[in-house]
Formats: C-alpha cells, structure tokens, sequence
C-alpha cells in the first residue's frame, strides 16, 4: 500500500453495499478507470460480504487470487456470509499481525478496515467505523465502545479529516451514535451505505470548525433500481489547502443537520418521538398521530420505499412500505420529520413541517428564516436533483460521478439536452475541478455525436441572481450547419432591442473560455453566456434592475429556426410516452459516444 501521494490531488472510487458482488462492482470500476482514470483507490461502505450463499464461489474467485482486483479496494462491512471466516485467516497471516490502522490485506489490493480508526493514504486523512452496533464484542461484523472511544480520541487530533466512513444508519435503524461521530469529526466528505438509495446531500456547515461537509450516500452494487452505487472524487487534501480554500462554502450550503446528542456508554436505537409537553413542540404543525416513527403495527418506515417508491426486498422487508409518508414526501415534507417525527433544524429547515397544509409550500404561509425571507425548499421540489421525487427519470440519458445528461422538458428541436450537476449548484462554472473535466468531457461527446447527425452545437445558460437558488443547467441545442452561421447575429440584434451590448470573447480553449466566463461572473446577479458553434463566446451581465427575458437564449434560437412559437417550452411539452421514445432515440445514437458507457 501506499500511502504517499504526487502533487496533484488524488482520484478516488467510492462504491456503495457490494453483497458480494464483486464481478459487477469490479466491471463497472474497470470501465470507469479505463474511460476516466487512472484512479488511486476503491472504497467501500456498506455491507461488503454476500448475503447469499449462492453468491459466494464468485466471491472467493478474488479472495484467493483466481480473479484480480484491480486497483487497492479498502472495505468497512465486516459481516455477511463467509466474512468470520475469510477475515479471521487473514488476521492469521503473519504480515498483518499487530495494529494496523491502514488495513488488513485480504488478498492482492484488497484491504479490510478493522475496528476504527484513522490513516493517510495519498495525503488524504481518513477516518473509519466499521461492521454494525453490539455490545457483545465480536470479533467481525461489529463495532462497540472501545472502537467509538478510539474513534472519539482520534477526532480530536490536530488535522482537518478528509474522507470519514461510519454508515450514518445502521442495518436496525437510525444510529445516534454515528450521528454524533459525524458531528464531531467533522470529516470533509463524510460516506455511507447500507439503504439502498443514492442520495448526495447539500454541503453542510460544522460547528466550531471552517470548512463544510459534504454528505454522500450510495446504493447497493448491482441494485434493480439502477439507483448509483459507484461515484468518483478528486479532493485535494485539507493538507495541500490554503486556508482561504479551506473556508470556502458554495452558495447552497445549509446549517449541520446534526445535534451532538448526550454521550453514550453504547449504540443508541432511533430517537424518540416528541412528547405533547415538548419544549420544542412548536416546531411541529402536525397531530401527534403523524409525529411518528413507526406504524401501528411497530415497524419503522422504509426508507427505500419513501424515497423512490420502490424496495427491492419487497414483501421480505423489515420495514413498513408507507404510502401515506410517500406522499408527503412528494408533496414537500421534510424526511427526518416523516421518519423521526422531529427535525432538529426546527425553523431553519428548508422542507415543510406540516404534514396538512399545502399552502405552506406555495401560498402565504411558506416558511420563512430567521431574516425574514422565503426559503427554499431544494432538492425536494427541484425539478431537477437525482433524490427529488419531482425528477421525471424517464428523461435521463446518462449519468456521471458529477454530472448528468437529460432530455430537455418541451425540447427546442430533437435533441435538444440538458447537462445538469448532480449536486445542487446554482451555476455550471462554479463547479469543483473534478465536475469541470467531466463537463467538457460530456460536452466533447455531445459535440461529436451531433457532428456525426450534421449538426452544429449551441450551447447557453442563464444563471439568475443566487437568493433564487435554481438548479444549474446547461442547455444544449443542435442546429442545422446552415443556419449556425446564423445564430451571432441574432443574438446580437436581440441584445439590441433590448438595449444592451454582449461582451465577445475568442478563446483559445474551452477551458480558457470558461475561466474567462468566471472571472466575468458577479455571484450577486444575474448573467447570461452563449457558446457558438465556431467557438466565441457571448456574455452579458445582467443589472439589478435589467429586465431580462428568462428564456432569452431559446426564444432567440427559436427565431433562427423560423420556429418563433415553440420559443415557450410549455407549448411544447410531449406525452411521456414521445419523451420515453425520443429518450431511447437518442441513447441509442449516443452509445458510442457516452463518456459514461
């Protein structure tokens, strides 16, 4: 193993519950090595053994060198079938014996995290937790309080941790106890598995702490949901950071989402729901039969099923398939406030809390923060965030680490694509490195696919003033190579008739283009940029008080096409059934290009 690292910042695999199923997890990080890589290392959260016997041959295949992992692969879940055994031979071996932090090697590149603890690898700090809550003191599968002690101590070390992986819900339900781990290490990128659903939370501040956190939760490898279960990071280690690097927050951070709770000697099991008599009732604008946690007949509520109206373990799951906190999920509310019955960010939370009133969501009685002004409620009503409910699926065309490709809603012309961060950012160019590289590459593809169809790309995006916090997006529309010639000066006898003068700009590059973009960019207004087919680039500043047509880049190009009445996308909204077609369309003539197949 190494543990040094070069200059440049390392590039990391994170996999999501494997269940043994290293055929598909190995191909998919293959593929994604040999499309993106070279990457460092693979880490794994989550259950990582089988949960089926059936599935251990192929298991074994890697473990005793019939089959190669290929690049080092660090794992966390201890437990499942065959992991006493296999780990017990390791811990035999005499290589690993003694304390070893950094891993136990199982097999060529594979490495198994015991107990808890704390290393650097590549100059990244990262911290661990792993197997399930027990007090029994078993040797796999299983953590207790000697591994949180040691985990509590580490924390308070000098050194900001850069990547943390305790599993913020345990196989049986909420775990206060990694809550409060979580809160304290205050880990840079803090990873979880173990529910079965993608899901990548907004950055979060720290208490008593600079830099934010960021949240990210995997599913299952090979999970029938198709849900994500690999995603890639480049971080630069909190090490190599200056401090201005460090502070910096992007525009939708929100407060901790976490409460350090009282100490425990053990793993606490799920909070408890708030008494009539609570001091923090107030918060709540719902009966108490809905201030639950569980159902009548005591089982607690599916995650899985809550979040995306599925569960793949069916009639076979622990938990209650809950319509009715289904639909208030889609209608706005609040998760920790359907599961738990509470939300300790009372007023500060952007979701609803009462699970009666409609009106709170779009009428007079939307929540308002401690300043007074309407909050946004996100990634729950975004249109456009993976882990909404509103997302309409059917329109996606491919899926990266840090971006994603859909079919535009009331598309312009055929073809016509979105290219949209996963995470919820208010604008493309303020994107990490990392996002940056996969974006032209997306952009590349798309460029190349519509080149083989005859085509030219126009690519444009209005970002508006930031207190709107809208998802970014990136429209990306095809036009016939006769009229591309075309498009400069409409839009500069549009900016004309609405009384301004675009900057223009000839750049060498595409990331020339784009830094120049940045440095044109006031984070306090609105700003509009358009990309030609012969590579200028058009931008425009939008005043305080400027009127601005919203969908100025469409309406224009809807004018070149001599199309001027589908310059509103709502007339020219399709059934699902011609987006489903139109979707696989274009996925088909995009294969060979998808920088993401």
């Amino acid at each position: 193993m190494s543990s040094s690292s070069s200059s440049s910042a390392p590039r990391v695999l994170l996999s999501g519950d494997v269940l043994g199923r290293l055929p598909i997890l190995f191909k998919r990080v293959c593929a994604v090595n040999k499309s993106n890589g070279p990457f460092d290392f693979l880490l794994c959260v989550g259950q990582f053994f089988p949960d089926d016997p059936e599935l251990l041959g192929e298991f074994m295949d890697f473990v005793e060198g019939r089959r190669e992992v290929p690049i080092p692969t660090y794992f966390i879940g201890d437990y499942g079938v065959g992991a006493a055994k296999i780990l017990a031979a390791a811990t035999r071996d005499p290589a690993n014996l003694g304390f070893k932090t950094d891993g136990v090697k199982v097999c060529h590149n594979l490495y198994w995290l015991k107990g808890s603890g704390r290393f650097v690898l590549h100059n990244l700090f990262i911290a661990y937790l792993s197997g399930r809550c027990s007090s029994k003191g078993q040797p796999t599968g299983v953590y207790g309080e000697d591994d949180i002690d040691a985990l509590r101590a580490l924390a308070e070390e000098p050194g900001i941790t850069d990547l943390a992986s305790p599993d913020v819900l345990s196989s049986a339900g909420t775990d206060a106890i990694v809550s409060e781990l979580a809160a304290e290490i205050k880990p840079r990128y803090h990873i979880a598995g173990t529910k079965g659903v993608f899901y990548a939370r907004e950055p979060y501040t720290n208490k008593a702490a600079v830099h934010v956190t960021r949240f990210l939760g995997l599913a299952a490898v090979g999970n029938t949901s198709k849900q994500k279960f690999i995603h890639a990071l480049s971080p630069t280690p909190a090490c190599k950071m200056s401090d201005a690097e460090i502070r910096t927050a992007p525009p939708n951070t929100t407060l901790s989402p976490y409460t350090v709770a009282e100490p425990q000697n053990i793993c606490v099991k799920e909070l408890e729901r708030p008494r009539d008599d609570d001091a923090q009732h107030w918060r709540y604008d719902v009966s108490r039969k809905r201030r639950r946690s569980d159902t009548e007949d005591g089982k607690k509520v599916c995650f899985n099923f809550v979040s995306t109206g599925s569960c793949s373990r069916g009639e076979k799951c622990d938990f209650h398939h809950d319509v009715e906190a289904r639909e208030q999920f889609f209608k706005g509310a609040c998760f920790d406030f359907i599961i738990k019955g509470k939300c300790e960010r009372g007023q500060e939370c952007k979701f609803l809390h009462s699970l009666s009133d409609e009106n709170q969501r779009h009428g007079d009685h939307a929540e308002t923060g401690a300043k007074g002004g309407r909050l946004s409620s996100r990634s729950s009503h975004c249109w456009f965030c993976l882990s909404s409910p509103n997302l309409e699926s059917h329109l996606i065309l491919s899926v990266g680490d840090a971006f994603y490709c859909a079919l535009a809603k009331g598309p312009l012309v055929e073809d016509h694509v979105l290219l949209l961060p996963i995470e919820h950012v208010h604008n493309t160019l303020s994107v990490h490195e990392g996002a940056e590289v996969e974006l032209l590459k997306f952009k590349s593809a798309i460029k190349a696919y519509l080149r083989s169809q005859g085509m030219a790309l126009i690519v444009f995006e209005f970002i508006s003033n930031p207190s709107r916090t809208t998802h970014a997006n990136l429209q990306v529309v095809p036009l016939p190579l006769s009229k591309a010639s075309e498009v400069r000066q409409h839009f500069i006898s549009a900016a004309k008739n609405l009384g301004f003068e675009f900057s223009v700009y000839m750049p060498t590059s595409e990331v020339d283009a784009r830094q120049e973009l940045r440095t044109q960019l006031d984070r306090s207004s609105s700003f509009f940029y358009l990309e030609l087919a012969e590579g200028s680039i058009l931008s425009h500043s939008i005043g305080d008080n400027e009127k601005f047509p919203v969908q100025f880049g469409r309406e224009v190009l809807a004018g070149v096409l001599n199309q001027k009445d589908r310059a509103d996308w709502r007339k020219c909204k399709l059934s699902k059934e011609e987006e489903i077609q139109m979707a696989e369309d274009f996925k088909k003539g995009f294969e060979e290009f998808d920088p993401n197949r």
